[in-house]
Formats: structure tokens, sequence, C-alpha cells
């Protein structure tokens, strides 16, 4: 799983899991998800970040070894 923040253009990347995308569906006009061919979620994207979520105050827990 990879989180990455674009400052620049104030998106906000989530990758689930690396996979081929099949298809990407836009939730609204400022959220999209890429799904695999299974129909499983690979990534989500936020435009606006900064206005929508809390990116500037990551926590990551329970990470198992």
């Amino acid at each position: 799983m990879k989180v990455s923040y674009f400052e620049d253009t104030d998106t906000l990347y989530i990758e689930l899991h690396a996979g081929d995308v099949a298809e990407t569906r836009d939730l609204d006009e400022n959220t999209v998800l890429d799904l695999d061919a299974g129909g499983h979620i690979c990534a989500m994207t936020f435009e606006h970040a900064s206005q929508r979520t809390d990116v500037k105050h990551l926590v990551v827990e329970g990470i198992a070894a």
C-alpha cells in the first residue's frame, strides 16, 4: 500500500495494491476509483485533497511485521 500527496496539484493518491487497472470510475467530480479485472479497488484519487481530507495529518496504525 502506498499513499502519495502531490502538493502542486493538491491530489491525494492511495494505492491499495499494485496491479493492472481494468476500469476507472468517477465517484464524483473529484474522486476516482481504479479497479482491477476482478472489480477490486486498486487505488483511489482525491482532487482538492487539502479541502476534503486531513492530508497534513497522516496516521498509520497496526502495521504487521
